[in-house]
């Protein structure tokens, strides 16, 4: 399991009983690493720099217990921002209506980059509408590049 995998799975369940939703975890560095942990608030609202404190608390409790981490390291909590990275299934969905960026591991339709409006979700399909047409993406092929740019009206 990769180290990002197992913080998520750690700090996850206590996020959400705070009211927060877990976006997405990287390591970053070699020599000095950091660990990036980005949440929203499960209400919808505007996370704030005090929700980022709160979450920072109580994520280094959580990593003390279980450090997964063997160097030391810096750890940053922050919102998703504008360009906000698409990591789970329903995000597709919350996002319909925005223009996104979406990159495949695999080709579909002979290509494997999208950036279009966003249509929601067909099943597990993610559905976006470019210029040369609609497609619809299985999101497990997904990478965790794909992102959210603006609304279109």
């Amino acid at each position: 399991m990769a180290i990002e995998d197992r913080i998520a799975e750690m700090i996850e369940p206590a996020l959400t009983d705070m009211g927060y939703g877990l976006v997405r975890v990287r390591v970053l560095g070699t020599k000095q690493i950091t660990l990036q942990i980005m949440a929203d608030r499960l209400d919808e609202a505007a996370i704030t720099v005090d929700d980022c404190a709160d979450i920072s608390r109580a994520v280094s409790a959580l990593l003390d217990v279980d450090d997964p981490i063997e160097k030391a390291y810096s750890l940053e909590v922050s919102s998703p921002g504008i360009d906000r990275p698409l990591t789970r299934l329903k995000d597709f969905e919350r996002y319909a209506g925005f223009e996104a960026k979406i990159e495949l591991e695999s080709l579909v339709g002979g290509r494997r980059r999208f950036r279009g409006i966003l249509g929601g979700l067909n099943g597990t399909l993610v559905k976006i509408e470019t210029e040369t047409g609609a497609f619809e993406v299985p999101f497990e092929e997904i990478r965790v590049e794909a992102s959210a740019d603006r609304r279109v009206d």
